[in-house]
């Protein structure tokens, strides 16, 4: 019996959907473990085709392509003392469907397992194309019993039971878990669990990618049996590590000791940002982005993680004064664009929108100038950059914060018009601290340069959409402090609006922020996507009815 094991992590980007690439890739971590001497090499959660793979899984022919492509990759494993592979891969048993865990040993599929427990909340749907397996068995593997169960098996200790009990050795989770704020420290404190209920260790191998509104951040790590950790991955990128097991009289015993730091709060939210957009840029084929730089701060940020993300020679930033523009702004937006690199040119709309009041002026004779008109401003810039987008093939990126998405402070058809946001789950003061720390930090793989690239002067002055003389955010919002915290309170945590106004705020300014966010739910639906961040964003998270009576401020009274 061999005494000594070697098990090489692959930490992979995957794209979903790509094959044949995706195969490539596995390949290739596979060739490094097998230079590293590994016995086997663990993949993410369908690795094979991507995660998640939404109703692309549902189509027969795609389920067949990926099956013909996972025995196909076997033949790489064919030949003695050769490493094997644990891949995942959406698996037809009859007619039912598994999200499955396939051993690639000695030419062939040698074993198969089955993912048991299917999340079905928050962002997960899987009961809806998938069924759920058996309880696990362990893998009898060279000597060895390899405990193997998918993701959410993990945060549940009867899977954990049945593997101990059938004998396993050790305890692999081949995972594709979307990250969000805080969610590592909890994705340890379940692994840990179940490492103190079994005595067994563990390995847990995590996706790195952006996928659409999702992104998963890898840092995938061991937990010995006396619930240490002496392999951390890094996050934020690709890697691979060998780890090398002992076996002892207790458990088997991890040689290998790998701590990569893990990135603070604001570190974590900035490479979130970049990886989603990055990852959805390229895997896309766009060339580029194109945004409205207005010489605030939400576009400045915009601008500089897209530059971080893609190159500066790929982000055109498009500066669109009206008549309420101020210099201020222009003298902004072009000293932000200018540090960052990014092209920068300027197309005034004062001339489009007087060509819109005197088109509209015989059918809104009589009435008052309201956000009507300050609306066609907003629509006739992005109304600019989808022409230019059409003319140049860059995609348009957004640039609205989550604070103005939930109570609907965008503008349909205008500020919202584009192809993805990178501030889609940010909140506004968080805007405000990441533009300041970007100042002051460049993040691992940015291609932006150093120094201070927002102009502190875009940071420190009040925020103004220009659509009206004088006009301020707060003249129709409470300060962004106060509407925070209403909105985590609301939005993340579900709260009544009795509970908001517990926590100190006037009940009429919670009824009118619960009110504007109730309503807006139609402009939201209409959104591009954008990257998640808290544990609660707008999208798969978050699915309100958009005809909805119910107003628990109502209730209050």
């Amino acid at each position: 019996m061999k005494n000594q094991l070697s098990i090489y992590i692959a930490q992979l980007n995957p794209t979903v959907g790509a094959i044949k690439g995706n195969c490539e890739k596995i390949a290739a971590a596979y060739a490094a473990a097998l230079t590293d001497g590994a016995d086997l090499v663990l993949t993410p959660e369908l690795s094979i085709t991507g995660y998640p793979l939404e109703d692309l899984v549902l189509k027969p022919f795609f389920v067949r392509q990926a099956r013909l492509a996972a025995e196909a990759l076997a033949d790489v494993t064919e030949g003695e003392g050769k490493p094997a592979l644990l891949v995942g891969c959406p698996w037809l048993n009859g007619d039912i469907l598994y999200n499955a865990v396939l051993l690639l040993e000695d030419g062939t599929v040698k074993e198969i397992r089955y993912k048991h427990e299917l999340p079905n909340y928050g962002v997960f749907d899987e009961k809806r194309v998938f069924k759920g397996g058996e309880l696990p068995k362990p893998i009898a593997f060279r000597g060895y019993s390899l405990g193997v169960m998918i993701c959410e098996d993990m945060w549940y200790p009867r899977v954990t039971a049945a593997l101990k009990q059938g004998g396993a050795d050790i305890l692999l989770v081949p995972t594709c878990s979307p990250f969000e704020l805080e969610k590592h420290g909890e994705r340890q404190m379940q692994a840990k669990a179940r490492v103190a209920e079994s005595g067994l260790p563990l390995i847990f191998c995590n996706q790195i990618c952006g996928q659409d509104e999702l992104v998963f951040d890898g840092a995938s790590y061991v937990i010995a049996a006396d619930g240490s950790v002496p392999v951390q991955m890094p996050s934020w990128t690709e890697d691979g590590q060998l780890t090398c097991w002992q076996r002892s009289s207790v458990a088997l015993v991890c040689q290998t000791e790998v701590c990569s730091s893990l990135p603070d709060r604001m570190t974590t939210m900035y490479q979130a940002m970049m990886l989603g957009l990055r990852d959805y840029i390229h895997k896309n084929g766009f060339p580029g982005v194109i945004l409205g730089m207005s010489g605030g701060i939400d576009s400045a940020l915009s601008a500089a993680v897209a530059v971080d993300a893609l190159g500066a020679d790929k982000v055109h930033c498009i500066m669109m004064p009206s008549r309420y523009t101020t210099d201020e702004s222009v003298i902004d937006a072009q000293a932000c664009s200018k540090a960052l690199g990014a092209r920068y040119d300027t197309i005034a709309i004062k001339e489009g929108v007087e060509a819109f009041d005197k088109m509209l002026e015989p059918i809104f004779e009589g009435t008052q100038i309201d956000t009507t008109e300050e609306n066609i401003q907003s629509r006739l810039r992005g109304l600019v950059l989808m022409s230019l987008s059409n003319k140049f093939g860059k995609m348009v990126l957004t640039t609205g914060n989550k604070s103005e998405i939930s109570v609907g402070y965008a503008t349909l058809y205008g500020d919202m018009c584009g192809g993805y946001n990178v501030l889609k789950d940010i909140y506004k003061l968080d805007v405000f601290a990441l533009s300041a720390w970007r100042n002051s930090h460049v993040p691992a793989g940015g291609q932006g340069p150093s120094g201070v690239v927002i102009p502190k002067n875009i940071i420190s002055k009040p925020p103004t959409a220009e659509l009206r003389d004088n006009q301020k955010d707060e003249d129709n919002l409470p300060p962004y402090d106060v509407l925070d915290d209403m909105l985590k309170c609301l939005v993340d945590e579900d709260m009544s609006a009795s509970e908001v106004v517990a926590r100190g705020h006037e009940a009429s300014e919670v009824a009118r922020i619960e009110h504007l966010l109730y309503i807006a739910e139609y402009k939201r639906r209409q959104a591009p996507p954008g990257v998640k961040i808290t544990r609660k964003n707008f999208g798969k998270d978050r699915r309100y009815p958009i005809t909805n009576g119910f107003r628990s401020a109502r209730f209050d009274k």
